[in-house]
């Protein structure tokens, strides 16, 4: 069976070792797919939770145009807690770019958080986009 909608994003990585660590640690996501193309180191993350993956593609050199200052991945996660968690884990590792921000509904609870090469990944709790996205 093929798969129908949206079911990935492309990034680049310099050190994608150091880039799969971050995803787990900050998103909860492990490999489920590695192979070279090319030469070029390329790993599939996945959260397990729906059909959707975050490629990252090896880069020889550092990456030149991360996602940001406001392009973003975004995750969900189960409470304003966990956000903190992150949160106080990414500003000890100087990852923190901003954040945590209470920004009501629909927006919620959010952080975001810089990966090795400067992609931000937003962490947030209550953002309902499951109710948003339902199907007329």
């Amino acid at each position: 069976m093929s798969d129908i909608g949206f079911t990935h994003i492309a990034l680049y990585a310099h050190d994608i070792d150091a880039s799969v660590d971050f995803y787990a640690r900050y998103a909860r996501m492990g490999i489920v797919h590695s192979r070279r193309d090319d030469g070029k180191r390329v790993v599939w993350l996945s959260d397990r939770t729906r059909p959707f993956v975050l490629v990252l593609i090896e880069a020889a050199d550092p990456v030149r145009n991360p996602l940001g200052p406001n392009a973003h991945l975004g995750i969900g996660l189960p409470s304003r807690a966990a956000v903190d968690e992150r949160c106080a884990l990414a500003r000890d590792e100087k990852r923190l770019k901003s954040g945590p921000t209470d920004s009501g509904y629909p927006v919620g609870y959010w952080a975001l958080i810089a990966d090795p090469d400067g992609h931000m990944l937003e962490i947030s709790f209550g953002q309902e986009v499951a109710l948003a996205a339902q199907p007329p």
